[in-house]
């Protein structure tokens, strides 16, 4: 006997939201108990009506994304559900990010219907779900993966993104000037980039400035 999945979605686009929800209540053993439109209510919902999983999508309006809200919800005390990402959004970063937040499992909305019923059950028993293309960038990743920074590294990337000089990193950090060359000869190093413009944007696009 199938057991029946408590569903709970989560998208901040109303007819998507009425697209999901009658596709999911048609599919065996899939009962969703609720919507969220936004990240708070998401946590909020999740917290007071227990799903097995939350069907998050990462692109949310207001102050809250996808990311912080499966952060927030994977955070709870138990029983604490399993957060299925659905997004469109297939970059290296946006998986980095999900997955660290403590998603279960990462889909792509091209998926076909099928294959997101099998991934919501695998996802409420705690199984991992990939969608192909996501999973072939986590396999690549792993193999070749980037630069990983010093939390140090990340304290003068995040002083040089609010527009700061070396002497005023020094001072706020307080370090050397001569301790915040080095570090940033070796940040330029790690991201490939050899100005203080080009290290902010590559560490904004990969999402490592906190």
């Amino acid at each position: 006997m199938t057991t029946t999945v408590r569903l709970l979605i989560c998208d901040d686009h109303a007819v998507v939201r009425a697209g999901l929800h009658a596709l999911l209540s048609s599919a065996p053993g899939i009962e969703v108990i609720g919507e969220a439109a936004d990240g708070p209510t998401a946590v909020t919902l999740a917290a007071n009506t227990n799903p097995d999983v939350v069907l998050m999508d990462l692109q949310l309006g207001g102050d809250m994304d996808g990311v912080e809200a499966t952060r927030r919800i994977t955070a709870q005390p138990a029983p604490i559900p399993h957060v299925l990402v659905l997004t469109t959004y297939d970059t290296d970063a946006d998986i980095t990010r999900a997955i660290e937040a403590g998603a279960t499992g990462y889909l792509l909305k091209a998926e076909r219907p099928e294959e997101l019923f099998a991934a919501i059950h695998a996802a409420a028993s705690g199984q991992t779900a990939l969608s192909a293309p996501v999973a072939a960038k986590v396999m690549a990743k792993m193999r070749n993966p980037g630069p990983t920074l010093t939390a140090r590294e990340r304290d003068i990337l995040g002083q040089l993104a609010h527009g700061l000089g070396n002497r005023e990193i020094a001072r706020a950090l307080h370090i050397s000037e001569a301790t915040v060359k080095t570090h940033l000869g070796r940040i330029y190093d790690k991201l490939g980039v050899d100005t203080r413009a080009a290290a902010v944007a590559v560490a904004t696009e990969r999402r490592l400035l906190a």
